[in-house]
């Protein structure tokens, strides 16, 4: 027999709304990824306190800046004419590398996603694929395409490719994860194959998503550029390489800004595709909305009355399309991807015949990769250098979390008070992220000195810059109900943030957070090879000795740590879903 529940008492306070609302229990998992968050940022307070960060200090050392700065003198830039070269030969190299990932993350992101795999172990190895190749630093495979083929962009373009499937691959599966599952049951209980369930009921859904993630990645791999040039990578970074190798540092700055204001530019090209895409969902009109609102001509009412009803149409008029403004907007906008994806492979003049032949010169390369080993350094040093690797990325992630987490909400459409804050936000987000790490480390190291404290800092900046602005993409792409619903019932901005903004992107910002700290134990490294501290030094020294081994031995302790990233990311997913 059920038992009743008491009535109320007349006359007794009758809770509030608060109190009556259903809550979720703490499972035992959600209590256990709590304790962990919390083990994780203690470690990134101690990997600070390590650092040791000091202001005052870093205020001393000014006078280093002012001979530094006194040193490099004018900014010197190529010939125009070499500048123009240089400038289509590194964004074609980027993008063809770019578009090369992209094209292979969309499988590998397809089985790795949990609500679209066939199988478990299908997942497993899809994910396996792209903790390898985000955990292989493309200044590696950049070497080792050196050696197989020979100077120029097409090592840099398969650098940039393999390395970026793991990226793009990732937030791919994460953006797959997050999908309302309505439209996909709806297809497959209506029989439609699994082609079907893609093209109708996922892919419409993160497309904007995905087409922000590349365009994102494109802007790092721009920077990232910078760093494949000490390895031989034609472009801007092995000009940039050069003037700072023969102390002309006033060309390498110069060549430093250059890239900085390409960034800019890239930044304000993927900010206005992105826009277009989400459409009505920013509750404005696009740019290129109010430009084809202007050529094209005003419905009258005499067309609205030429229009036949629903039922007077038939299907041959139904199957035909009416060419909309967003139809001629996104035609145009094919096009102009199409006409931009063949200029940057004809500007990269890659011979494709190298291809028949590089197989013969595999082994010979494998060869010299294989077995690891820690040659003279031995373990305890070689752990120890990855244990100050991780401690930098704890320490630059603590930093990155707090101005990232402000001026991503600020610089968010749906977040932002108005159009001047959210265009601030959005501004300084791009400064920031347009300064190349590899740079800020050097200005650096001459300032403070080498050690950890200048790849800290240069990690953190950078990554106020990266985490800010996927944690803006994110909220933006977040559910209007539920804002809209708080804010129907008299909620302040404020609360409509915490309320309804932060609880939908909660998955998106665990996942950025830990994608962040992914990045820095591997831009550790590459810190470390200009003094920043860390296993970095040893890469470099390795790979300019040509000792392979050791240099396969560092991948796989990257690799290692990488995937313990990868699994603690993808669990706390899970439980926070």
């Amino acid at each position: 027999m059920t038992a009743l529940a008491p009535a109320p008492v007349r006359g007794a306070a009758r809770p509030s709304v608060a109190e009556r609302a259903p809550k979720r229990p703490l499972s035992p998992e959600r209590i256990s990824a709590g304790i962990t968050l919390a083990v994780i940022a203690a470690l990134a307070v101690g990997g600070l306190a390590e650092v040791g960060i000091s202001i005052p200090d870093m205020i001393a050392s000014g006078d280093n800046a002012a001979r530094f700065f006194a040193r490099v003198g004018a900014l010197t830039f190529p010939d125009p004419a070499d500048l123009v070269g240089l400038i289509a030969l590194t964004l074609g190299l980027v993008l063809t590398g770019t578009l090369l990932a992209a094209v292979l993350s969309v499988p590998i992101a397809y089985l790795a996603a949990e609500n679209t795999t066939p199988s478990n172990t299908a997942r497993a190895i899809a994910r396996f694929i792209g903790v390898l190749t985000r955990a292989l630093p493309d200044v590696v495979l950049a070497m080792v395409f050196v050696l197989m083929f020979s100077l120029g962009a097409l090592p840099g373009i398969l650098a940039i490719g393999i390395h970026s499937v793991g990226m793009i691959s990732k937030m791919f599966a994460d953006a797959i994860e997050q999908i309302d599952e309505g439209p996909r049951l709806a297809i497959r209980a209506a029989g439609g194959s699994r082609w079907q369930e893609f093209t109708a009921g996922i892919l419409p859904q993160v497309l904007p998503s995905w087409v922000a993630t590349v365009l994102h990645r494109n802007d790092i791999n721009l920077r990232g550029s910078v760093v494949l040039g000490y390895v031989g990578v034609a472009g801007l970074g092995l000009e940039m390489s050069y003037a700072f190798k023969a102390l002309d540092y006033g060309r390498g700055l110069g060549i430093a800004l250059i890239i900085f204001l390409l960034c800019v530019v890239m930044e304000i090209v993927s900010s206005a595709v992105r826009a277009a895409m989400l459409g009505e969902l920013g509750a404005r009109r696009t740019w290129a909305d109010r430009l084809l609102a202007r050529v094209r001509p005003p419905r009258t009412a005499t067309a609205s009355a030429a229009c036949p009803p629903a039922w007077a149409i038939s299907p041959a008029t139904a199957l035909h399309r009416p060419w909309t403004a967003t139809r001629v907007r996104n035609v145009l906008a094919g096009w102009i991807t199409v006409a931009v994806v063949i200029a940057g492979v004809e500007v990269c003049q890659i011979q494709w015949g190298d291809f028949l032949t590089v197989w013969a010169k595999i082994p010979a390369v494998a060869v010299q990769f294989w077995p690891p080993t820690f040659g003279v350094y031995g373990v305890a040093t070689m752990l120890e250098a990855m244990r100050e690797t991780i401690a930098i990325a704890l320490a630059a992630t603590l930093l990155a979390f707090l101005p990232s987490l402000v001026l991503g909400s600020l610089a968010a459409r749906n977040v932002a008070p108005n159009r001047g804050t959210r265009l601030t936000g959005r501004f300084l987000l791009v400064g920031i992220r347009g300064i190349p790490e590899l740079i800020l480390a050097i200005v650096l190291i001459v300032i403070t000195g080498l050690g950890m404290q200048a790849g800290t800092i240069a990690l953190a900046v950078g990554g106020i810059g990266l985490l800010g602005k996927l944690l803006a993409d994110s909220f933006e792409e977040v559910q209007r109900g539920p804002e809209r619903a708080l804010a129907a019932t008299g909620a302040t901005r404020l609360q409509v943030y915490a309320g309804a903004t932060v609880p939908q992107g909660t998955r998106a910002l665990i996942g950025h957070v830990f994608y962040l700290l992914d990045t820095n134990i591997r831009a550790a490294t590459i810190l470390g090879v200009v003094g920043g501290g860390g296993v970095g030094y040893y890469l470099l020294n390795a790979s300019q000795g040509s000792h392979y081994g050791m240099v396969t031995a560092i991948v796989l302790m990257i690799l290692a740590t990488v995937l313990v990233v990868e699994a603690i990311a993808m669990w706390m997913r899970k439980v926070f879903r």
